[in-house]
């Protein structure tokens, strides 16, 4: 229906969003060739009516260190967002 040009999941059982302990969207998770979490941040500093441009600076940055077998950076700066809107009873203090 959104006609995104790029491809997407749902998590229509809220499965994979429990599983990652999400907490906001977007709440972003990048992973190594290995398995092991890489980055767990923001995307950048842009903000709804910050006026910040969205570079994706924060991910790109920790993706380029990947693709360069060097660690990502030390400080990640968390997501910020909306609440996930959890279904009733996946809400982490309803399980």
């Amino acid at each position: 229906r959104a006609k995104f040009p790029f491809p997407y999941g749902y998590d229509e059982d809220q499965s994979a969003a429990i599983s990652f302990q999400a907490a906001c969207t977007p709440d972003l998770f990048l992973y190594d060739a290995e398995g092991r979490l890489a980055y767990r941040g923001q995307l950048d500093d842009s903000r709804p009516g910050n006026g910040i441009p969205v570079t994706c600076q924060d991910l790109r940055l920790a993706i380029d260190c990947l693709l360069a077998k060097e660690l990502p950076p030390r400080e990640q700066i968390p997501s910020a967002g909306c609440n996930v809107k959890w279904k009733e009873g996946n809400a982490p203090h309803e399980r």
